[in-house]
């Protein structure tokens, strides 16, 4: 992983908790494609030595990207997953949903205002799972 999100700093004096700072450098540089799928992410330890936070900030924004589907853990690292987009989309939808359920429409409503969207505007990619 080429990490030129490490040339961004984290701001102490920033509102936003260090760990979601980190969360949001790492989900910036998978958006931006410096990390591949099934590619290893550097050490916490790395991290946190080049971001200037503790190791345990860093592996709890690698938490938050697991719950997100962002990234996976294995054998002690972590790895950009193959299947980030999905999951990815995934939380736009439920945030979506969410949305939508606290202006009083109901989840079947999204889908049918999906469904009604003109296709010729969209396109998809089909890709295997």
């Amino acid at each position: 992983m080429t990490i030129t999100m490490l040339e961004d700093r984290i701001d102490p004096d920033d509102s936003t908790p260090l760990h979601e700072q980190v969360a949001g450098l790492v989900r910036r540089a998978i958006a931006d494609g410096e990390a591949g799928p099934d590619e290893r992410l550097p050490p916490a330890k790395d991290l946190a030595s080049v971001l200037g936070v503790n190791k345990h900030t860093v592996l709890r924004a690698m938490h938050i990207l697991r719950d997100e589907g962002l990234v996976e853990f294995g054998r002690g690292a972590a790895s950009r997953d193959r299947k980030a987009e999905r999951g990815a989309v995934l939380r736009q939808v439920r945030d979506l949903v969410e949305f939508a359920r606290r202006k009083g429409y109901r989840r079947e409503d999204v889908i049918g205002m999906i469904e009604a969207l003109p296709v010729s505007r969209y396109r998809w990619r089909c890709t295997a799972p």
